[in-house]
């Protein structure tokens, strides 16, 4: 437990005192964000902020992770047992990923401010470096021992087993989550704080179930237990994010001071699947992440409205862009939302404990 607390604190106070480093690092290099210009006219005010603070964000995760490897009780009272914890596959494919990720909205945002344009990376580019990420996530996955089963799970593997033909399958599955999960975030990534803290909601959701997979392992996996001997890496990695988040957030939030960019948001969205996959509970980012599911379902709905009908459903989608022109102030549009991503949380978290308790809990 105490290496789960310590992840989250050491990335919280990161990134809660680089932040302000990175703002004026930014502003100096004239590093700001370019507001689309069929947004809503009161985004133009944003003209200029600082953006690509996901790189904060990814720096304080990465410490966070690393340095709650090491045993304070060893430095302090030094026994045979090493100082340093070593990191297992399961939490350095993770924390691989969300780099990566990272790394690819890194460009589509350095393309942003260098081309002095709201557009960076097409769609079709974006979408082909998501499929390399996804490809290299299950062949590590598969490669190594980690606890990510090749099969589709909801809150543990469900039995249907994708693993044949080269793993063809199980590379689109991943792909499949992965573009979900990180368009999903970057879609919500409107307004300000919106994304980061619902973000860091989804995080302490997988700081629980990573812990409680932790407290009832079982190989044999009998009752409702669980055979996820690398949970505590992965709770490490969540919580790592969860504190980043949270700090990134103290700036981000409206009005905002920095914007995470492409940068944070495909980072965290990478987060969210890799999490998804090595605690075996796929489908069930489909209801934790419920707010990032609502944005992409809007913008969905408003394409095929307008290609087949001529008439847009929504002011403007994302949804969130529709309720500000609707004359709701952004900031009581982000709690709301908030409000939104906190039920579909704890009604996933039901869900969880809920078949722990049908299988017969420990037992």
């Amino acid at each position: 437990m105490i290496n789960i607390l310590l992840a989250a604190t050491i990335s919280l106070f990161l990134v809660l005192l680089g932040t302000p480093l990175a703002i004026r690092f930014l502003r100096q290099r004239n590093l700001g964000q370019y507001i689309r210009e069929d947004g809503p006219e009161a985004h133009f005010a944003k003209q200029g902020t600082p953006t690509m603070g996901g790189l904060v964000i990814i720096g304080g995760a990465i410490a966070g992770y690393l340095l709650a490897h090491i045993r304070p009780q060893e430095i302090f009272a030094p026994s045979a047992r090493p100082i340093f914890l070593m990191p297992n596959s399961s939490g350095l494919i993770s924390i691989a990923t969300i780099c990566a990720m990272a790394s690819l909205g890194f460009v589509d945002d350095f393309l942003k401010v260098s081309k002095r344009r709201s557009l960076g990376l097409n769609k079709s580019a974006k979408l082909l470096g998501q499929l390399a990420i996804a490809i290299g996530f299950a062949w590590a996955a598969t490669l190594f021992d980690t606890q990510a089963e090749t099969q589709i799970s909801f809150v543990r593997p469900l039995g249907i087993s994708l693993d044949f033909d080269l793993n063809v399958l199980f590379v689109a599955w991943v792909f499949l989550i992965f573009a979900s999960a990180s368009n999903g975030v970057n879609l919500a990534d409107g307004l300000d704080g919106l994304a980061c803290g619902s973000g860091a909601m989804v995080m302490g959701a997988y700081v629980v179930i990573a812990f409680w997979q932790v407290r009832h392992l079982c190989p044999a996996v009998t009752g409702g237990c669980y055979d996820a001997p690398h949970s505590l890496d992965i709770a490490m990695v969540a919580a790592s994010m969860l504190g980043a988040a949270a700090g990134f957030l103290w700036w981000n939030a409206a009005p905002a001071k920095i914007f995470m960019g492409d940068t944070g948001s495909l980072a965290i969205g990478g987060a969210m699947a890799s999490l998804a996959m090595m605690t075996n509970t796929q489908l069930l980012l489909i209801v934790l992440g419920g707010l990032y599911v609502v944005e992409v379902t809007s913008v969905v709905m408003q394409v095929v409205s307008f290609r087949l009908f001529k008439r847009r459903m929504f002011l403007m989608a994302p949804i969130h862009h529709h309720f500000e022109l609707r004359g709701w102030p952004e900031f009581t549009v982000i709690v709301r939302f908030w409000i939104l991503s906190a039920l579909s949380i704890a009604f996933a978290l039901g869900l969880f404990y809920y078949d722990f308790i049908r299988l017969g809990g420990a037992d």
